[in-house]
Order: C-alpha cells, then sequence, then structure tokens
C-alpha cells in the first residue's frame, strides 16, 4: 500500500492554514524538505503521518491523499 498526496488539495490545506512548508514542518517533526516531497508526491507517507496531517490541516484523508 502507497499513500501519496494529491498535491494542489495539500498545498491548498496548508496554504488555507496560513502554514508555509517549514511550519507545517516543523509542526509534524518533519524536515521541509520532506513536506516538500510530500506536495510534489514524489514521496510517499506512511498511513500515521497522513491522519497527523489530516488532522492538522483539517481535512479528511481522501481529500488529501490517494491510496494506491
Amino acid at each position: 500500500m502507497k499513500i501519496r498526496t494529491k498535491s494542489q488539495a495539500f498545498v491548498r490545506a496548508r496554504i488555507i492554514k496560513g502554514m508555509s512548508q517549514r511550519d507545517l514542518a516543523r509542526e509534524m517533526g518533519l524536515s521541509p524538505s520532506y513536506i516538500s516531497l510530500l506536495e510534489r508526491s514524489v514521496k510517499t507517507v506512511g498511513p500515521a503521518t497522513a491522519k497527523r496531517l489530516c488532522d492538522l490541516l483539517e481535512q479528511p484523508l481522501d481529500d488529501l491523499f490517494v491510496i494506491e
């Protein structure tokens, strides 16, 4: 199972929350470069991290991610 971001929706949700990539990374305990890779759908994300991102961005899982 691979979980990838829906790039445009993910970036839009982050911007609506008023967060930069660095802000999101800091809140999540991740690196800004990892957030950048997620936003471009280069890297996959684990289920627990996907859930935490959804909670932080206040969006449902299927709005931000696609499960392959």
